[in-house]
């Protein structure tokens, strides 16, 4: 009998993946949009979508909670404590942008009303702060470099990153972290994209 169950669950469980997928283009493309749009997209029922999400704010706050758990997953993933600087900011970056370019609309979907975003987005800012810290006690970062500024200026240049499709995700990580430790950096060590 466990053996019935546990394929209904995947299957369950990859409807709704398919669900918030669509829901991340669907409202990327228009904030606005119905659930029967992303049902559309999704290439399920209308129903099955409602079965899903009760309501389209039940939909938006899941769409916001799955982004933020896999963001936190991709900084966890680059073991920012325990890796030396250079490399976490590196690996943190890659993973990051991989997250940002899959959920470039849900992963603005948090503030008070979507509480498990906002938490998540929080305890990021405070791992970033802490990488930020490390990387100047080892002086990866000048002793005298405003680290608040310097992470709002990383965050905007993986924003930026994000959106230049035209770089593949290693050689955008690359650039946002030259540019940062060209800014703020003493210089050593810088990663380069490789020349073709």
């Amino acid at each position: 009998m466990s053996g019935t169950i546990r394929p209904l669950r995947s299957d369950a469980e990859r409807t709704v993946r398919t669900i918030l997928e669509a829901a991340e283009r669907v409202f990327g493309s228009d904030p606005a949009a119905s659930m029967e749009q992303v049902a559309e997209a999704a290439g399920v029922a209308r129903t099955t979508v409602h079965r899903r999400f009760a309501s389209r704010d039940a939909l938006l706050g899941a769409l916001g909670a799955v982004a933020a758990r896999e963001f936190a997953a991709a900084v966890e993933a680059a073991r920012p404590e325990t890796t030396p600087p250079l490399v976490a900011f590196y690996q943190v970056t890659v993973n990051v942008l991989r997250v940002k370019r899959q959920w470039p609309f849900a992963l603005n979907l948090y503030g008070p009303e979507h509480e498990e975003p906002a938490r998540v987005h929080a305890e990021v800012e405070k791992r970033c702060d802490e990488l930020f810290k490390k990387a100047q006690d080892c002086g990866v970062l000048r002793a005298d470099a405003d680290l608040i500024w310097a992470r709002k200026s990383y965050y905007a240049l993986i924003g930026v990153a994000a959106r230049m499709h035209e770089y593949d995700i290693d050689e955008a990580a690359s650039r946002v972290v030259d540019t940062l430790l060209g800014g703020v950096g003493t210089g050593q060590g810088l990663v380069r994209p490789q020349q073709s």
